[in-house]
């Protein structure tokens, strides 16, 4: 199992604790300093099923001043979006975990990390 984490994001630390208290074998990837690739992104999002701006932080100031919100959230733009995400990584959603079977979640709750260990014991 891998998770990309921000450690300055609780949300991150508890899904981490939560790993931890289960005994889960996991790989850490701080994704602001070991940042995707824009194939790895596209991966992850095909794995999620997910589009690009469904995994983006649009309040961050980047984001603001990039003006994402106003940007098309269509097939023509996608590129564009995933290109902004692989320059500016804290932009993506976390943390986000990549199951041993290959399943993909925002794991923002305690019960998608759940799911993650769930598919990753099977």
């Amino acid at each position: 199992m891998e998770i990309w984490i921000n450690p300055a994001c609780s949300k991150c630390r508890s899904a981490l604790s939560l790993l931890d208290a289960e005994e889960a074998d996991y790989t850490v990837r701080r994704y602001l300093e070991d940042v995707p690739s824009e194939d790895e992104i596209r991966a992850v999002l095909e794995r999620l099923n997910l589009e690009p701006w469904d995994i983006t932080r649009t309040q961050e100031a980047v984001a603001v001043e990039l003006g994402l919100k106003e940007w098309p959230r269509d097939e023509s733009a996608r590129d564009r979006w995933i290109t902004a995400l692989a320059e500016h990584p804290k932009l993506i959603q976390r943390p986000i975990i990549t199951a041993d079977d290959g399943t993909t979640l925002v794991a923002r709750t305690e019960e998608a990390v759940r799911e993650a260990l769930a598919h990753s014991k099977s």
